[in-house]
């Protein structure tokens, strides 16, 4: 057998995992849609005592997003009805639940307040609106107090949202004050929503995540930040995970690298250089991809004793450089955006293959160094951000 006939196998097999893995993605949410929604994993007695089978802010958002566009008519109904019941559990304040209880008993907002399910669902709410059957005025009034509730939390100079740590998706993270992650998604809010200063959060965004620019900003406490963020630290090629008043993240958050990327927040050139950091970091080794490229041992200065709670984040584990297969998805779509379609569709097929392991488990998350498998099986947002990929390459452009 020749290079050429060797390589055109590969490329069938990988066709034909990723094929597989669209058709079991789509019958994994299909089996976790309840009454009211999309449950962030599959009803096991493991998933019942952690809450996983609930209906997530950021996870139920993420399905939606898949599930609108699908063709499958009750994904498509099902992708409404989560919007819709977390949009009843909204607090008077505009915060959107971290998750509601798919028999309406109860909605949990975590301890610090979880920012980042308000601003996936108001991402979700506009793509429905653009792309599913849902009209332009759908929960106008959760909007406004959903907007309402992310501006209070808005510096008035930076324009950058603030928040406490541990209260995103990396719910046992250290980052706090200005977070990556957090303001990528700030950014996508404000684009879709036309929101004012859209240009003074780009500006500084762009300063105090990548604080090894030439040029210096001109407010003042931007500089002082920028200068803080610096001290001790060499440029590792990403946005710093988070800036807070006198020190920063260093550690290499790969989620919000990437997100960077796809919500524009990263120009053609620094996402191409992010790119190019996590590949020489093999980030996506032995899965796409570990979160975190640095993982903070216990005698790191950012070592918090919460992050040892379960025994979830040791080192290459959990938020702390485990394997996530549902950023994986974003990862793909990142590559997509930036035009590097080969490498895409190749990481798409290693995705497909991961979420295959142990009969189709769709894994919640894997060891970042030995690959166990770990977390939850049955993970929505695994499916769904697969899906999303899949399209995003099929499409040639953005899937959400």
């Amino acid at each position: 057998m020749n290079r050429s006939e060797t390589t055109g196998d590969a490329a069938t097999t990988t066709a034909a995992a990723i094929e597989a893995c669209a058709r079991e993605s789509l019958a994994l949410l299909e089996r976790n849609l309840s009454a009211h929604g999309i449950l962030a994993a599959s009803r096991t007695g493991a998933a019942e005592a952690r809450r996983y089978t609930r209906i997530f802010g950021r996870d139920g958002a993420i399905c939606a997003l898949a599930m609108c566009g699908s063709g499958d008519a009750r994904l498509e109904q099902g992708a409404i009805d989560t919007l819709d019941a977390l949009a009843r559990e909204q607090a008077g304040n505009g915060q959107i639940p971290k998750y509601v209880d798919p028999d309406g008993r109860d909605a949990d907002f975590w301890y610090l307040g979880c920012i980042d399910a308000t601003l996936w669902w108001l991402i979700a709410v506009d793509h429905l609106r653009r792309h599913g059957t849902v009209g332009a005025a759908r929960w106008q009034d959760g909007v406004a107090r959903a907007i309402g509730w992310l501006l209070a939390q808005e510096h008035q100079h930076f324009r950058l949202l603030q928040q406490n740590e541990a209260s995103d998706w990396a719910d046992i993270m250290p980052r706090s004050g200005y977070v990556l992650y957090t303001n990528a998604l700030w950014v996508e809010v404000k684009r879709r929503f036309a929101l004012a200063d859209a240009e003074a959060t780009q500006h500084h965004f762009k300063h105090l995540f990548d604080p090894f620019q030439h040029d210096l900003p001109e407010y003042h406490r931007a500089r002082l930040l920028r200068h803080y963020a610096r001290r001790g630290r060499r440029d590792g090629g990403l946005y710093l995970s988070f800036v807070n008043l006198a020190f920063a993240g260093n550690e290499g958050d790969v989620f919000g690298n990437v997100l960077a990327i796809l919500c524009g927040a990263a120009g053609e050139s620094k996402g191409h250089g992010i790119v190019q950091t996590l590949a020489s970091a093999r980030a996506s080794a032995p899965y796409p991809i570990r979160v975190v490229l640095h993982p903070l041992s216990r005698e790191h200065e950012l070592w918090r004793p919460y992050m040892a709670r379960h025994q979830q984040n040791r080192v290459h584990q959990y938020h702390n450089g485990g394997v996530w297969p549902f950023v994986g998805g974003f990862w793909v779509m990142a590559l997509a955006r930036l035009g590097l379609r080969d490498m895409a569709w190749q990481q798409l097929g290693e995705l497909a293959r991961v979420n295959a392991l142990d009969g189709w488990r769709f894994t919640e998350w894997f060891h970042g160094r030995s690959g166990v498998p770990m977390g939850m099986a049955g993970q929505s947002w695994n499916a769904a951000t697969f899906l999303l990929a899949r399209r995003a390459l099929q499409q040639g452009g953005r899937a959400w």
